[in-house]
């Protein structure tokens, strides 16, 4: 009898354990009754953004930057004409024997008025895309920021983040070294 009550006692503990670990799955909001409502979210700006009455978003009036839609065809591209910044591993930091380049590049700037650069930031094959999507792009900011203390003006530079796009999967320290960088690609 005894084994019974303890076999009982065990089970009921284990029992209550389970369903406290169980936790009702949350009941997902009807969008009707969500900020954004039946009219997919026109409530939330009444007076337009662009002035057209439309209730359309602006990005200029926002302040977000819009990229020239010509920027990114390959016919507009000039390659190799400015050197690659290299960065360390895991790092958008500028090395100091890489500022000598971004100073080429401003020269080359001041010497072409027209010319503006993009600002393609690398990554080698390790990591997830996600996270060197994101360390592409803090390594394309940290050169236009550098360039910027140099006196070249915003305008003349974007940036774009290739991650590991590009990057040769599974090789060595050296070639892995020369998919860390930012290219310079002088933009007609």
């Amino acid at each position: 009898m005894k084994s019974f009550l303890r076999l009982t006692a065990l089970l009921v503990a284990t029992s209550a354990l389970v369903l406290s670990g169980c936790s009702k799955k949350p009941q997902r909001p009807n969008p009707s009754q969500t900020i954004m409502g039946p009219g997919g979210g026109a409530g939330l700006n009444p007076v337009a953004v662009d002035g057209m009455g439309s209730g359309m978003f602006d990005q200029s009036a926002a302040g977000l930057e819009t990229r020239d839609p010509g920027s990114l065809d390959a016919s507009n591209q000039l390659r190799n004409v400015l050197r690659h910044v290299y960065f360390d591993f895991d790092s958008a930091a500028i090395r100091v024997a890489e500022r000598g380049k971004l100073a080429e590049a401003k020269d080359y700037l001041s010497a072409n008025p027209n010319a503006r650069l993009l600002l393609e930031g690398h990554c080698d094959w390790r990591g997830t895309t996600e996270y060197n999507m994101g360390l592409g792009d803090r390594r394309a900011a940290a050169v236009r920021d550098f360039l910027a203390t140099l006196g070249v003006t915003s305008a003349r530079l974007e940036t774009l983040s290739k991650g590991d796009l590009e990057a040769v999967e599974g090789t060595n320290d050296s070639q892995m070294q020369e998919d860390r960088r930012v290219e310079l690609v002088v933009l007609r």
